[in-house]
């Protein structure tokens, strides 16, 4: 029975892309069908899965694997599903400015729900093979996705760049799985594991790590695989960046979790040092590329790659409390970055997406300019709000291996990314627009959601209190 009830959620993913594409063929006249029929697919899933109740509990049916982080990373992904759904409506119901509408809905709908079920893939991934095809699933539909708006030669140009650097990144992947193969003799993570625990000083396991770091770097953007990000989230439609930035995001630090508390679990400790210049670089870099811009989405991207590093700084801590503060810190990552691109996403429907676009905002909707600050300040890390707790336990995962010179560098990199988030927060607060701004037009949809996410970021910040009630006794 615990068997059903924990597949049941997965086999309905599956199943979801192609539910929607047979309601777009067998009933094409309701265009709003495809549209509920997945909000639907996607509640009872998230509902479902936070009904599940594993406890130390794994399960397994062949290569593939259930357990406690498996089930939370599988509600990060829906969720991130959910928030790209109703984000996205609006920008197949109207254009936005110098932009031709997005077409095809239900086609967009079912390539986002390939993505998601690469991410469920990649949790549930108990051998080489299964995890690949996991990474990739979620990685390939990205490309279609960016180049979604045929009429924008930007957004081609971007999923260029994007397939061009993916598939670097995936040659990289296969390399490193090959040399894994070859040291293990097997594609069986716990035999893996085995071997590694055996022969941790073979040249070919070194160089495999080497190969796959390098690999997902890419796809989490790290230092130095960072410089597509900013070209492809500004090229690609706004509802695909902020899908970009959470589900891709979110994939490619489950996939470094499962190797790195896997396979490598014997080795953590080893690799430690280089995942730790890794982070620290990316934070540097992703916190020094966002003071020069002035472009919304340009803005994110380098924001997205700080929080990169933030993430990977947990990894360098014991499993339990890593991928807690991995889980927790994705969960309000999730809510604050939905807002902040909601809210960019409504101000840039009949103006640029840019700083001076914010101005004035605080006197035409107070309701947006606050989700702004809640949104920037979570992501900043300013108390009370979700992400100081987050980052808090990020940064004590790590402590928890004494890499206390990380941290403090990672807390030092945190009052530099304060300064450029109070220059979004400065223009649409106290800057004055210098022509009188168009009136901004919200959906009753807009600002439900706004408002709740708004209510997630808020109430992440009261989860760590119940942490030991919540999280007490579970093998993460």
């Amino acid at each position: 029975m615990i068997l059903q009830n924990a597949i049941l959620p997965d086999i309905l993913l599956v199943l979801f892309p192609f539910i929607v594409l047979a309601l777009r063929i067998f009933a094409s006249k309701h265009e709003k069908l495809q549209w509920y029929a997945a909000n639907i697919v996607l509640f009872t899933v998230f509902i479902w899965q936070n009904c599940l109740m594993l406890g130390n509990t794994q399960i397994y049916l062949s290569n593939w694997k259930i357990d406690t982080f498996g089930i939370f990373m599988r509600e990060v992904f829906v969720l991130g599903s959910i928030c790209a759904l109703w984000f996205a409506k609006d920008y197949f119901d109207h254009a936005s400015t110098g932009k031709a509408r997005l077409k095809e809905f239900p086609e967009f709908i079912a390539t986002m729900g390939f993505a998601t079920l690469g991410g469920v893939i990649v949790v549930s991934a108990n051998d080489l093979i299964t995890l690949f095809i996991g990474l990739e699933l979620a990685t390939i539909p990205m490309y279609a996705l960016t180049a979604w708006n045929k009429k924008d030669s930007e957004g081609s140009e971007a999923a260029v760049k994007f397939i061009l650097m993916g598939s670097a990144a995936t040659a990289f992947e296969l390399f490193g799985f090959s040399y894994l193969y070859g040291f293990a003799g097997s594609l069986n993570m716990p035999q893996i594991a085995t071997e590694v625990a055996k022969n941790a000083s073979s040249p070919l396991l070194w160089i495999s790590v080497l190969f796959l770091i390098s690999g997902v770097g890419f796809k989490l953007t790290l230092f130095p695989f960072h410089t597509w990000a900013p070209d492809v989230y500004d090229g690609a439609p706004t509802p695909v960046t902020a899908l970009l930035s959470v589900t891709s995001k979110a994939v490619a630090i489950a996939f470094v979790a499962v190797l790195v508390f896997g396979p490598f679990a014997a080795v953590q400790q080893t690799v430690a040092p280089f995942l730790a210049l890794l982070a620290g670089l990316t934070l540097l870099a992703g916190n020094l590329g966002a003071l020069k811009q002035s472009k919304l989405r340009r803005f994110m991207a380098y924001s997205s790659i700080s929080q990169a590093g933030y993430i990977l700084v947990a990894v360098l801590g014991p499993e339990t409390n890593a991928k807690f503060a991995i889980v927790y810190y994705l969960f309000l990552y999730t809510f604050a970055n939905y807002l902040a691109f909601f809210i960019f996403g409504i101000v840039g429907q009949n103006r640029k997406e840019d700083f001076v676009s914010l101005r004035g905002l605080s006197k035409q909707n107070l309701t947006l300019a606050i989700g702004l600050v809640v949104a920037l300040m979570s992501l900043a890390g300013i108390p009370p709000l979700a992400g100081f707790f987050g980052k808090f336990h990020l940064f004590f995962a790590a402590a928890e291996t004494k890499h206390y010179a990380l941290v403090t560098f990672a807390v030092l990199n945190n009052v530099l990314a304060l300064y450029y988030y109070i220059q979004v927060l400065k223009a649409a607060w106290i800057d004055k627009p210098e022509v009188e701004p168009c009136a901004l037009q919200i959906t009753c949809r807009q600002k439900a959601a706004v408002i709740i996410l708004m209510i997630g970021v808020i109430a992440c910040g009261f989860v760590p209190m119940l942490a030991n009630n919540l999280f007490a006794g579970l093998k993460f």
